[in-house]
């Protein structure tokens, strides 16, 4: 005689979920964009030395909107692209394709996240809710974008490289045109790894239809780009420290992701992507950490009056 298994309490189910949800998004990437813009955040306290007990909150708020949009857009990827991961023998078992979590609840937390953000976003100043919206709209829009344009990539990488300037706005409430320069070397490392990581869809993206730079142009040639975009981010760095006279530590952070950057292309060939997946997270989740505590250094111990 065959026992009944017994019903999960509802809060023991919702909660497995979230955790499901959370690896679905992998949450632990939110790491990529958020050292860029706490830097920016640095960057904006040292030029308007506001007092602390008004710099911590803004830095706390600034990070639930970076992991709540980007929670939002992630999950909002998941759901459109569901169909087609079915499709793809590399993407198959993940969760919406493989049934572990429904749409509906995809579709909840999207919805959640997003509310989430726009709260965040209103309790830093007027100007970020007035640019939520269309932060929003520029991180969910990119999920469209392979279906009909192979600069996708760079799509991808401003849905990042927003985030310096909105951290900026959010210290000041106003935008500074040298922060831009971050939002250029963000936009363009991005692009430059996310073209690495789409190799892995070569053939899939060709048989589909679906638009990517080695899909349209071989992956030989996809992987001189995207060393190209990392040159040139490593040059919209260059910039960035001219512009706020940066110190030493700031200059050696920069020589620290060229280095990093150098690596990653040494990690993956034309004829072998078997290291992709360690040229993509690894590598850049340091890049992200170790150009914050470079730049944080220079900031907090070389700036004058520090």
């Amino acid at each position: 005689m065959h026992t009944a298994a017994p019903v999960p309490h509802p809060l023991e189910r919702l909660w497995r979920r979230l955790v499901l949800t959370l690896e679905m998004i992998r949450f632990e990437h939110s790491v990529f964009a958020l050292p860029f813009a706490l830097t920016a955040a640095l960057l904006a306290w040292r030029e308007t030395r506001l007092p602390a007990p008004a710099v911590w909150p803004r830095l706390g708020w600034i990070l639930v909107c970076m992991v709540s949009a980007r929670s939002a857009a992630m999950a909002f990827n998941r759901i459109l692209d569901a169909d087609i991961d079915a499709r793809n023998p590399r993407t198959r078992n993940r969760h919406l394709p493989a049934g572990l979590l429904s749409r509906g609840f995809a579709w909840g937390f999207t919805f959640f996240s997003s509310l989430l953000f726009l709260f965040g976003a209103a309790m830093l100043n007027r100007l970020c809710l007035q640019l939520a919206p269309a932060a929003l709209a520029v991180v969910f829009f990119y999920s469209w974008t392979k279906r009909f344009t192979s600069m996708s990539h760079l799509v991808l990488g401003f849905s990042l490289g927003i985030a310096p300037a909105a951290a900026w706005i959010a210290m000041t409430g106003s935008l500074d045109a040298r922060i831009l320069w971050l939002t250029a070397a963000v936009t363009l490392w991005t692009a430059g790894f996310d073209v690495i990581y789409s190799c892995q869809d070569y053939e899939f993206d060709r048989r589909e239809g679906l638009f990517s730079l080695p899909a349209r142009l071989g992956i030989g040639r996809a992987l001189m780009l995207a060393r190209l975009f990392h040159i040139a981010m490593v040059a919209a760095l260059v910039l960035l420290a001219r512009s706020f006279a940066a110190g030493p530590a700031a200059w050696a952070g920069i020589a620290v992701t060229a280095a990093l950057l150098a690596w990653e292309h040494r990690l993956v060939r034309a004829g072998d992507l078997s290291r992709v997946d360690a040229a993509f997270f690894t590598v850049n989740g340091w890049v992200g950490v170790l150009f914050f505590v470079f730049w944080a250094s220079d900031i907090l111990l070389f700036s004058p009056g520090a």
